[in-house]
């Protein structure tokens, strides 16, 4: 069978999913003909011969009507048996046998309109739930990384029921680098730590208000936020947290490399993680593979993939989280379990378990009567 999958977001942060697929799908599937579609500039070479990349060169995310009827004509050309869109995007014209990634149901939720004018982005969003729509009803199959959304979709798009199939992503091992401290941060620093976007979901604003509450018990203590600082929605938090009265110990680390991260992860108190919405939340197992013990957000789908590696809060509530990472920091023996669950808990995923479950959605998508 040829099989076609869509990679042109493999090198983003979200395409982390699409690479590790079809790095294990070429160990494990020799019979199978696949085409990879990457874009124009991406030099990703094949180890099995019967995986070959062909250049994409469409927008990732593009309402444009020409983009679609060239991207759909690019998709019928290649012949497939089967295509697998590894995000939702994909062309509204094209109708052969299809299996959708789709990641989450966050921007059903939480607004992202930025500087665009309200009208114009009320029109891109009724696109984008539509396109989400359509995606899933051409679907054959609708992959989604956790048994909760699986539930979210049912809600929204009650047709989707028989077609959802979960398979869980996996976090990577600790980075195999010495790590490397920060300039912005002093060795002996008590800090809390997040890393990550701050989109609106993420829920900064709340995180900094329990720091407010957590720095009045404990003035030494500090909060490290990383993420490049020119990215628009930290840029706003930035400058409201100047008026909170622990901005002083507020670290804004900007964008830090690999070996900084693995420093932070290492050496601090701990990981405090206050989203709302994630479909199924990598960042916090990063952490854990670290050693760094993690506080959560009991929203979503947080306690499905942390189980009992995490201590969790209500992430709209300041006082609580506050309140359960000031028994993180203050208790020995809830830290030493913490760490000691989190390696426990990262063995329950793997990218080659993914793969596998994933070819074998291809091979129920084949056998699926159109």
């Amino acid at each position: 069978m040829h099989i076609v999958i869509d990679a042109r977001i493999r090198r983003s942060t979200t395409g982390r999913y699409t690479d590790r697929l079809i790095e294990h799908l070429q160990d494990i599937d020799t019979t199978n003909h696949y085409t990879i579609l990457v874009q124009p500039d991406d030099p990703w070479q094949m180890r099995n011969k019967n995986f070959v990349t062909v250049s994409s060169p469409f927008p990732q995310f593009s309402f444009n009507p020409l983009d679609q009827i060239r991207f759909a004509w690019q998709v019928y050309r290649l012949k497939p048996d089967l295509v697998h869109f590894t995000m939702t995007q994909q062309p509204v014209l094209y109708f052969g046998r299809i299996v959708t990634t789709t990641h989450d149901t966050t921007m059903y939720y939480f607004v992202r309109r930025g500087s665009t004018p309200l009208l114009v982005y009320k029109l891109k969003m009724g696109l984008y739930r539509f396109l989400v729509w359509w995606s899933h009803r051409k679907s054959a199959r609708i992959i989604v990384p956790t048994n909760t959304v699986a539930q979210e979709f049912e809600k929204l798009q009650p047709f989707t029921k028989d077609k959802l199939v979960v398979t869980y992503e996996a976090s990577e091992p600790a980075m195999a680098i010495t790590g490397e401290k920060p300039d912005s941060i002093e060795t002996n620093d008590e800090f809390l730590l997040y890393v990550g976007t701050a989109f609106p979901h993420k829920n900064l604003p709340k995180m900094i208000e329990a720091f407010n509450i957590l720095h009045d018990k404990r003035p030494n203590l500090k909060l490290v936020i990383t993420g490049k600082r020119t990215e628009k929605h930290l840029v706003e938090i930035e400058n409201w947290a100047k008026s909170q009265p622990s901005y002083n110990h507020i670290v804004f680390a900007g964008f830090v490399s690999d070996a900084e991260l693995r420093w932070l992860y290492e050496h601090c108190s701990a990981y405090v993680f206050t989203s709302l919405s994630e479909g199924f939340g990598l960042p916090p197992l990063e952490a854990m593979s670290h050693g760094a013990p993690v506080v959560s957000s009991n929203a979503s789908c947080m306690p499905e993939v942390y189980g009992d590696a995490a201590h969790y809060f209500d992430a709209t509530d300041a006082s609580d989280i506050a309140e359960k990472v000031s028994e993180v920091l203050g208790d020995k023996t809830l830290r030493k379990n913490l760490i000691a669950k989190g390696h426990v808990r990262l063995k329950k995923y793997s990218w080659r378990k993914m793969a596998d479950e994933t070819l074998a959605v291809y091979n129920q998508a084949l056998r699926t009567k159109q």
